[in-house]
């Protein structure tokens, strides 16, 4: 209950107006007609959590820095590329993790036990619906509280992987200088010189973390599984994303396909404005918990 009486950290959300009764209204019934209710979140949902995102306006990542996520490849193939993701996302585990679900994330969860809420997909990795409690759900994207290794497949939890980092790191410190999507943070070429990386303790190969990066793809059985769920479902709702990502995006192609109806609930403009039911501008966390 702490959660939900919390006020949001606003400091990655692009200014909106307040929810227009009028589209309460629409989105209410919305909802209501809906029986098997499919739902796609992005990054706009866990803004208001305090974790940033790459594209709002004003706010995000791209619109503050000129700097860009990791790459698939060059991760796999830089062992100083690495070095620098875990010197840095070793920093900002500690804040990223610590981060709490919302209202939105709380009323997601909220209609899936009532059985109004069929499937869940995010594309977020930031577990905040699984904080929340949320089930019946995909990480479409992987999540950052996992690791594995791309030679042997263990896996090891991020949190365990943590106390490695420090134990191989004992006198290495860094003082982080701003914050980016996905835990990580900014550190300069000369702070991430000394940091050592630990190997995968069955083979000693690579770690990664279980998402996918930029320039990499959603394994085929994942998006056939989420294909399944959206068609036992009879509408889509797409809550805090611009849905630029083809990733995610494909399933609103597919939708629009079967004529669901969907709604998208965003601040800023999306891919699916053009064939979108219902668009509503608002925080996902303002308006989600006056639809009951």
């Amino acid at each position: 209950h702490s959660v939900s009486r919390a006020s949001p950290n606003l400091t990655f959300v692009p200014a909106c107006l307040p929810p227009d009764p009028l589209e309460v209204e629409e989105l209410q019934r919305f909802v209501s007609n809906s029986k098997r209710l499919f739902v796609m979140t992005g990054a706009g949902i866990s803004t208001e959590s305090g974790i940033p995102d790459y594209r709002s306006e004003g706010v995000g990542l791209y619109a503050r820095t000129d700097r860009r996520p990791v790459q698939h490849a060059e991760f796999v193939r830089s062992a100083s590329a690495r070095q620098r993701y875990w010197a840095r996302n070793f920093v900002g585990w500690p804040q990223f993790s610590s981060h709490q679900p919302n209202k939105a994330h709380l009323v997601l969860r909220d209609w899936e036990k009532l059985g109004k809420l069929h499937w869940l997909v995010t594309q977020n990795v930031d577990a905040l619906h699984t904080k929340a409690g949320s089930q019946r759900m995909t990480e479409l994207h992987g999540c950052t509280h996992r690791v594995f290794c791309l030679a042997c497949g263990d896996r090891v939890l991020r949190s365990e992987l943590q106390e490695h980092f420090e134990a191989l790191n004992p006198t290495w410190k860094a003082e982080a200088f701003g914050e980016a999507p996905d835990g990580d943070v900014f550190l300069t070429d000369e702070q991430v010189r000394n940091f050592q990386v630990p190997a995968c303790r069955k083979c000693g190969g690579i770690l990664k973390p279980d998402v996918t990066f930029f320039g990499d793809t959603v394994s085929q059985e994942k998006v056939s599984f989420v294909h399944q769920r959206l068609a036992e479902s009879d509408s889509m709702l797409v809550a805090g994303s611009s849905m630029q990502v083809y990733s995610g995006y494909r399933f609103a192609l597919a939708a629009r396909e079967k004529k669901l109806p969907i709604a998208v609930l965003n601040i800023g403009p999306t891919r699916l404005d053009h064939f979108a039911s219902l668009k509503l501008n608002s925080r996902c966390g303002e308006l989600l918990p006056l639809i009951v």
